[in-house]
């Protein structure tokens, strides 16, 4: 975790911040970051990062036409050069909060970067529970919550929010996903997860919603400002759960490696790829969405996902990846993603 001096120092950098725009992962746990944030400073935009697998310069447009006096990034592992050099010639300050497994730690001159990985317990907690022990504001418990589930972590702080919402809990939860997928909580979850998957106005108009609400029961109440979210997660969900069927389909008959493979307007590779490690305790899952000539590959499994997936795109010319070490994703040419499978199917059989 974070220390008390580096919560601080955010802070610090928060107050700066006159105008600030964010720039956040486009999933329920980089959301919930800026939403906690947002409420807590009060001003600035947000801007969901729809490009993967980094933050690249064509975002940079953004920081000038909010006129931003701030950069403040969630949630996001990988930052191009290219972001960076031009928030630089703009002398723009960038603040950077994430929680992935990296390499090594970011540094520069107009660059503050902070991630529990390089702590001395090298915790990787959330971006949206640090963003809660940031703000610290009691109301917006169920912000981290729903961000802490979405990315498989359960907080310490579960049995106060089960308290004050007992009627989208249970009783004996004990995993992340068993809340995600078996409470009405979870389903709050995964309808904004599914909204998310819309068009920028939209998703805007979804963030100014959360911003205003009182309650996690909010959502489910249909008005004017939450018709949308409800509308998008209505069709979004139909073609989800026919994905997930066939995948399931799959995965019944898959041995130690589920592989499912789609295309289509809408990339819900890790979506599924949670729900089936949920559904498959035990095997490893590879959800790859196809558009164009790349395919972006969700993979899960309880063994070190990670290692394997770094040395599998070590063996293919643009192929990139990286994240947590049960959880991953990557980025290959699509000529190329029958031999990332067998890499994949090879070193879980070895391992």
């Amino acid at each position: 975790m974070l220390t008390q001096e580096q919560i601080a120092e955010i802070r610090e950098h928060l107050e700066k911040a006159q105008n600030p725009v964010f720039f956040f992962d486009n999933d329920i746990d980089g959301l919930m970051s800026f939403v906690i944030l947002r409420r807590y400073l009060g001003r600035g935009k947000g801007v969901a990062i729809k490009s993967f697998p980094e933050l690249d310069g064509s975002y940079i447009h953004k920081a000038e036409e909010f006129n931003s006096d701030y950069i403040i990034i969630l949630d996001k592992p990988i930052v191009s050069n290219g972001f960076l050099d031009e928030a630089k010639k703009r002398n723009l300050p960038i603040l950077w909060v994430d929680h992935h497994e990296v390499d090594s730690s970011y540094s520069g001159d107009n660059l503050s970067y902070y991630n529990p990985i390089f702590s001395h317990d090298k915790s990787s907690e959330p971006t949206s529970y640090i963003a809660y022990k940031i703000s610290m504001k009691k109301e917006d418990i169920w912000f981290a919550m729903a961000g802490s589930i979405a990315d498989n972590y359960m907080p310490e702080f579960k049995d106060e929010f089960s308290k004050l919402y007992p009627e989208l809990w249970k009783k004996e939860i004990n995993s992340a996903f068993q809340a995600l997928y078996e409470t009405d909580f979870g389903k709050i979850i995964q309808m904004l997860a599914f909204a998310l998957k819309d068009r920028t106005s939209s998703v805007v108009n979804m963030t100014n919603f959360l911003i205003s609400v009182n309650s996690p029961s909010d959502v489910f109440i249909e008005n004017e400002k939450n018709s949308k979210i409800l509308k998008r997660y209505s069709q979004v969900y139909k073609i989800y759960s026919k994905l997930l069927e066939n995948a399931k389909n799959i995965a019944r008959s898959s041995r130690k490696v589920i592989f499912f493979h789609y295309g289509g307007d809408l990339s819900m590779s890790a979506d599924l790829a949670n729900e089936l490690s949920y559904r498959f305790p035990g095997k490893i899952i590879l959800v790859a969405y196809i558009k164009g000539t790349y395919a972006n590959v969700s993979i899960r499994g309880r063994i070190d996902v990670r290692k394997i997936t770094l040395e599998a795109i070590s063996n293919f010319e643009g192929a990139t990846g990286g994240g947590h070490k049960n959880a991953t994703g990557a980025k290959v040419k699509v000529e190329d993603l029958p031999k990332f499978r067998e890499f994949f199917e090879r070193s879980v059989e070895n391992s």
